[in-house]
């Protein structure tokens, strides 16, 4: 007899359907499991065991084969145990193998029987839904599955009471699902003194999902200027707070199955590697770009940065998506991210004061921001130099103007380019391309000879040109205006920093 149960292994964001098969066989006793299964599964026969022997049960002194199909398919993790577990129950005839073909079964053992959560529930409730099957999950995480439209949910404290359940001993309760967190506050915009032109720019990056590096000196704002933005930034819609749960899921970071609508903010520190920033890792993980999916990257100090680590942001600030590939995995993960970077203008960070410039400006100051790709910066919109703050500055009273003001105008900016993007796939005018561009960022004459003189004597690239357009068109946004005019693209011109050179 070969008893079935289904579950899944994850690729990525995608959820494929996996069969587990076991069959008591004839001969010498023995557990195996077969099917591409890497460490973590194979330790599920001890797992499984301990489980098994903690409800009073041993193992058949027969051949017991487990096998995972299909095949081929790398499986990773330890998710695996409880199907494996009901597999080999089903299969002994202690509970009903036809029963369990209507569910798609995750979870973790632990020795003492008790399913113990394990990452990726939301999508393989996601697969269940689809698949038209119920979920047999960890009761921890009983709330994060039942996200996943109306599948029904078995949330199963041990291994024991779900059997009962199967039986109709006792009944397992159905799940709620989990709660909504609302963004909670963070630092104000208020707390910022001067630096009006940062602002205007922090402004503009946040209503257009635009990119944004600041440069200046240490200790003039450039991080509080960043932590201020996630206060200014609309909160995520249902289906996005959805995608961004779905990656904290297979990364087991959504504790509680509580979803948030505070958009994510990463800021990795600069000695981060390349696996960290983009994904990888033995068992591919979502790296801190995916984590950062429809929310805020933050890099620091950007020049400390591996070379090599920041070009890999290049593909992914370019197609909202990063592809890992590795000999056993093909795994693409979603990083529609806005960059927000932050650097000093040279190693001793006073370029220009010359009372604290080191004796090498302005040749180190070309050498420091060099360690940043040409290629890496035209993918920046906005290039913006903050200024030190003197002590005058900070004894004045706070601003009359904060983040609640300003986030009413990103709002609005945001609803207009809502409706104008409707269809398109594009959520922001960062985002916009190809006709979308041409129909509703196209600037007045006036604003299109600026631009055209502007392109040729800045060198703009051809990115470099679509990327003025785009928050130029921001810029009208914010102002109101129906169409692109010379004032806004000359707004836009002035954000676009050309390279010191040596």
């Amino acid at each position: 007899m070969v008893a079935l149960v289904r579950t899944v292994a994850y690729l990525g964001l995608d959820a494929r359907s996996v069969e587990v098969q076991c069959q008591l066989a004839p001969g010498l006793p023995r557990f195996n499991i077969v099917g591409l299964a890497d460490k973590a599964v194979g330790e599920s026969r001890e797992r499984v065991q301990a489980a098994l022997a903690a409800m009073g049960l041993a193992l058949p002194p027969k051949r017991i084969t487990i096998n995972l199909s299909p095949a081929d398919l790398p499986k990773e993790g330890s998710h695996y145990d409880l199907p494996i577990a009901l597999a080999l129950l089903a299969a002994m005839g202690v509970t009903d193998a036809e029963q369990l073909e209507d569910y798609v079964v995750v979870g973790e053992l632990a020795l003492d029987a008790r399913v113990v959560p394990s990452p990726g529930v939301l999508l393989a409730a996601i697969h269940a839904s689809e698949a038209d099957k119920g979920l047999i999950c960890p009761a921890a995480q009983g709330a994060e599955a039942k996200w996943a439209s109306d599948v029904p949910v078995l949330a199963a404290p041990d291994l024991l009471g779900l059997l009962n359940h199967l039986k109709g001993e006792t009944q397992l309760a159905q799940p709620e699902p989990g709660e909504i967190d609302e963004p909670a506050p963070g630092p104000d915009l208020k707390r910022v003194k001067g630096q009006e032109t940062a602002k205007r720019a922090l402004e503009i990056a946040a209503a257009g999902g635009h990119n944004l590096l600041m440069l200046g000196p240490p200790g003039a704002g450039k991080s509080l200027l960043a932590s201020c933005l996630p206060g200014i930034l609309p909160p995520l819609t249902p289906g996005e707070a959805l995608e961004t749960s779905m990656i904290a899921s297979v990364a087991g970071t959504l504790e509680g199955g509580r979803i948030s609508r505070a958009r994510p903010f990463r800021d990795p520190h600069h000695s981060a590697s390349m696996a960290a920033l983009t994904g990888g890792g033995l068992k591919v993980k979502p790296g801190e770009v995916s984590l950062a999916h429809l929310g805020v990257l933050f890099l620091d100090e950007l020049p400390e940065f591996q070379r090599a680590v920041l070009d890999s942001l290049r593909q992914p600030l370019e197609t909202g998506e990063v592809s890992v590939a590795r000999a056993n995995a093909h795994v693409t993960f979603p990083a529609r991210v806005q960059l927000i970077a932050a650097m000093n203008p040279c190693r001793c960070g006073h370029l220009g004061d010359p009372a604290l410039a080191c004796s090498r400006a302005p040749r180190c100051a070309a050498d420091y921001q060099s360690k940043v790709s040409g290629p890496l910066l035209d993918r920046i919109d906005l290039h913006v130099e903050v200024d030190p703050v003197s002590a005058a500055d900070l004894a004045l009273p706070p601003p009359a103007e904060g983040s609640a003001e300003v986030a009413a105008r990103v709002a609005a900016a945001r609803a207009v380019q809502t409706a104008r993007l409707e269809g398109t796939g594009a959520r922001t005018n960062a985002e916009m391309d190809g006709d979308t561009l041409e129909a509703h960022a196209t600037p007045d004459e006036a604003g299109r000879k600026l631009l055209l003189q502007a392109a040729d004597a800045m060198r703009l690239s051809a990115r470099g040109y679509t990327r003025m357009l785009r928050v130029a068109r921001t810029i009208a946004d914010l102002a109101g205006a129906q169409q692109v005019g010379r004032i806004h693209v000359a707004e836009a011109l002035s954000y676009r920093r050309q390279p010191p050179r040596a």
